[in-house]
């Protein structure tokens, strides 16, 4: 029998919901709402309250002590037969609605502000709060609504300035941040306690060189435009700032060239920034392996989070460096109760292309001034 600290708990309209037959939430830095999926009898053992869950309910759901989600009820699956009726109950952090919804701000132009303060903007009107956990910058010279977008579009265009993460926690609360905040207690040792592990090692989004360009209006301030490669050297150009920026991979041997046109006005900090995350982040995806462990707690009995730093000891695939945790699922079946981890080297997350078996160098194939980063 599952131990008390680790008993799932639904709280819906001041009722304690339990005696799951199945569980599953999921919670990730790559996920803007956290997810639950839930499966119980048609009554709730040890309790005499019938089924009075609907779509739209708030809730909160706990293991043990720990809240893990706050957010709303997205339906009430039923699956029954003869002998048997079966309820589930599936639901995503508050934070679902800024991915779903549109950005309704009026007249949506921002100009000189904060990123949290624009993006605590464009969700007040759906009751979401933004924190920033990092510092995001200077403020942002010019933002404005595209039509049609949703919150999380919008927002996702800012953070891609600044090369920033967002997701959210288990208050329900959108979340601005950067890879790394705490260190996992536990290692995950293959020939230990890892039960089962998988890698794609999927090249298919990589490219040799990435390419960031943009426009930026010129001032007084600013009166000539800058060229910055990826070193940070500068040269005059146009009245009008054509700002671009490069970043090479080497582990591509082929040529393959992405160019991304960077939204808003970026400048030249900004758009060398933009092009090592995205070198980064895809290099650093390509070598993402997923790990199911016993439990959903490590040794200390904190629970398993997403964005910790955990140690990986892998024979197989010739891993012993520590990597972030991208994506946390809490599973219960009739196996018990697992943990699958999906981790990914540090640089995926970070702004420096670099991981422990990176190397920087200027040789073949690198521009002056650049930085080419292989990945091992």
């Amino acid at each position: 029998m599952t131990e008390e600290r680790d008993r799932v708990r639904l709280l819906v309209n001041g009722s304690d919901y339990g005696g799951w037959k199945a569980v599953s939430i999921s919670a990730g830095i790559d996920r803007q709402a956290r997810d639950f999926t839930l499966v119980v009898t048609d009554r709730w053992p040890g309790s005499d309250v019938p089924r009075r869950i609907a779509p739209g309910d708030a809730c909160k759901v706990y293991i043990g002590s720990d809240l893990v989600l706050t957010g709303y009820v997205d339906g009430t699956p039923i699956t029954y037969d003869a002998t048997s009726v079966t309820v589930g109950v599936k639901g995503r952090s508050r934070t679902a609605d800024l991915v779903d919804c549109s950005a309704i701000n009026a007249p949506g132009q921002w100009k000189g502000r904060k990123i949290e303060q624009i993006a605590a903007d464009m969700a007040a009107p759906y009751g979401v709060p933004v924190i920033a956990v990092v510092d995001t910058g200077a403020p942002i010279a010019d933002h404005q609504l595209q039509p049609g977008e949703s919150v999380f579009e919008s927002i996702d265009r800012l953070l891609k300035l600044r090369a920033l993460l967002s997701t959210d926690d288990a208050q329900g609360r959108l979340v601005l941040t950067r890879a790394g905040s705490a260190k996992a207690t536990t290692a995950l040792v293959v020939g230990e306690n890892v039960l089962s592990g998988s890698a794609d090692l999927d090249f298919r989004d990589r490219f040799s060189e990435y390419v960031v360009k943009g426009q930026r209006q010129g001032s007084e301030s600013d009166a000539k435009a800058t060229l910055i490669d990826f070193s940070g050297n500068s040269k005059p150009a146009a009245a009008t700032s054509q700002v671009q920026a490069r970043q090479a991979d080497s582990g591509i041997k082929r040529k393959r060239v992405l160019v991304i046109v960077a939204d808003g006005q970026p400048d030249g900090v900004s758009a060398r920034d933009r092009a090592r995350f995205e070198a980064a982040h895809r290099a650093g995806k390509s070598y993402q392996a997923s790990y199911t462990v016993q439990g959903w707690r490590q040794a200390s009995g904190a629970l398993w989070e997403p964005n910790q730093i955990v140690h990986v000891r892998d024979p197989i695939l010739g891993f012993s460096l520590d990597m972030l945790v991208a994506e946390v699922t809490y599973g219960l079946s009739e196996s018990g109760t697992t943990t699958t981890l999906t981790v990914a080297p540090m640089a995926a997350y970070e702004l420096l292309p670099e991981s422990p078996d990176a190397k920087k160098k200027g040789g073949s194939g690198a521009k002056p001034g650049e930085t080419v980063v292989e990945f091992k």
